[in-house]
């Protein structure tokens, strides 16, 4: 068989022979019409959105938080460090007791057993 770009000749030995479309090509035609019916999809959604106003809506709720983050105050860089050493001790006694509560019942368990 010689492959044409998805065409194949099925009649070799004539040369004048008809080309039927291989399996290959019935695959991509089929993964094209997918393609073509998303887009088309995608394209329907984005109008009703589009005529309903939720880009609208949208723009309005990043505007509103945009102006709401103007009004937060925002901690110093003093009050960052405080706020992280406290975070960070916090997280290694959390550690230390869950080690401790572990190695307490594995004792425990081995002494049963």
């Amino acid at each position: 068989m010689v492959d044409r770009g998805g065409l194949e000749n099925r009649c070799a030995v004539i040369r004048t022979g008809g080309s039927n479309p291989s399996l290959s090509a019935r695959k991509n035609s089929v993964k094209n019409l997918t393609l073509i019916i998303v887009a088309v999809l995608v394209a329907a959604v984005f109008i009703m959105l589009w005529r309903q106003g939720a880009f609208l809506k949208l723009a309005a709720y990043f505007d509103a938080t945009k102006e709401e983050l103007k009004k937060c105050t925002w901690p110093t860089f003093e009050d960052l460090k405080g706020s992280t050493a406290v975070v960070m001790v916090a997280i290694a006694l959390l550690g230390a007791f869950t080690v401790l509560v572990d190695l307490i019942f594995t004792f425990f368990i081995k002494a049963i057993v």
